[in-house]
């Protein structure tokens, strides 16, 4: 079934009320006091958010700080000689150093390697895949791991090689396409 033009907007504005009053029909069919759930779940949410937020807010804090020292751009201009010899286009090198980091950053990194180098380029090709297949490791520890998580065993170390190796993939899988 194919929807003119606007009428699947027309349609998105329905799907989230009826998902609600779907939620509230099948809580009364099975005789939950849907209230007082939902109010058990947000005060859960609150509690949540409360001691996750020193996490995120440091980790925020330390990737502003990486930016605007200047030191993302210091480490990829040191690393390029390594991503050249694996096949990484040198125009990427601050875009996978921040990218671990940072979503946004790694974003506004892509979008001038759009705009320097066109979207059909080589170099926009790889940074798409590469921003389309990895995760910002350093975010995803401080909202998961946040306080409940004492000891990482490794995990963020094998998740930055896991990326870096995806990396070098991406790029060649592009080469060769």
């Amino acid at each position: 079934m194919l929807l003119k033009k606007g009428e699947g907007q027309k349609l998105s504005a329905y799907i989230l009320p009826a998902f609600i009053a779907l939620n509230f029909l099948v809580g009364a069919i099975r005789r939950v006091p849907v209230f007082d759930a939902f109010v058990e779940g947000a005060k859960g949410a609150i509690r949540l958010a409360v001691e996750i937020f020193p996490y995120l807010a440091a980790v925020l804090i330390a990737v502003s700080l990486f930016k605007e020292s200047g030191l993302s751009t210091y480490l990829a201009r040191a690393a390029a000689p390594v991503f050249g010899f694996l096949g990484i286009p040198a125009e990427l090198t601050e875009l996978i150093v921040v990218r671990p980091m940072s979503g946004s950053g790694s974003i506004g990194l892509l979008s001038e390697v759009y705009r320097l180098y066109g979207a059909d380029s080589y170099a926009a090709r790889a940074a798409s895949v590469i921003v389309g297949s990895s995760e910002t490791v350093f975010y995803v520890a401080a909202l998961y791991g946040g306080g409940r998580v004492k000891r990482y065993k490794g995990a963020i170390a094998i998740s930055l090689v896991a990326t870096f190796a995806g990396t070098v993939i991406s790029c060649l899988l592009c080469r060769l396409m």
